[in-house]
């Protein structure tokens, strides 16, 4: 196949689980029916693709005819809820073979989801699950961080059509992701202090 012929992914955004669970608009850019579907960041990104690291804390498989499993899994700053089923076959399996805690790396596309009540619930469709070690969970609260201090930075360039957007569909103060940036990486700096204790999960090899 000619790389032309290859269709280019979206870029997956590095957020974390504070900021993501506080997007709940989800938009396309055209009005063909597989363009991209979007979910606006509060700190005025768009996201089709997300990757996050944490530790995944609990697994339940909650299909009824068909094996529809959901993991939960822990950032510094809060929790991402992701489903895989049938139709997501390796995330599926790995959720299935995995015994929390464990680090893990997840790739996949955010998925909102409104309630009976009218909020609206945001969680994510893995394309993949990998088990990773707390090297690489640190290195990705360290470049998360950096990502989102990066948009807040950005967030009032006139230029930013995605802060726009934002600043229209949500009432909440930037900052605070800014807030919970620093709080993340403060909390690594607390994680070597207890390194020998049992505050960390293990990994999964």
């Amino acid at each position: 196949m000619s790389q032309q012929n290859i269709p280019s992914r979206e870029v997956a955004r590095r957020v974390f689980a504070g900021e993501f669970n506080d997007g709940s608009y989800t938009f396309q850019e055209s009005d063909d029916e597989r363009a991209p579907l979007y979910l606006l960041l509060p700190t005025g990104e768009r996201a089709n693709r997300v990757f996050l690291v944490g530790t995944l804390t609990e697994k339940e498989d909650v299909g009824e005819d068909s094996e529809y499993w959901r993991g939960r899994i822990v950032d510094p700053t809060g929790t991402f809820f992701v489903y895989a089923g049938q139709y997501q076959p390796e995330a599926a399996s790995a959720l299935r073979e995995l015994e929390p805690p464990a680090y893990v790396a997840v790739v996949g596309k955010p998925r909102t989801y409104e309630t009976d009540d009218g909020s609206v619930n945001v969680s994510v469709r893995p394309e993949s699950i990998t088990t990773v070690d707390a090297a690489t969970r640190d290195r990705w609260v360290v470049e998360t961080a950096e990502r989102t201090l990066d948009r807040v930075e950005r967030f009032d360039d006139e230029g930013n059509e995605y802060a726009r957007m934002a600043r229209e569909r949500y009432d909440l103060p930037v900052e605070s992701y800014t807030d919970a940036a620093v709080s993340a990486l403060e909390s690594l700096d607390e994680n070597d202090e207890l390194a020998s204790g049992s505050e960390e999960p293990t990994p999964q090899a």
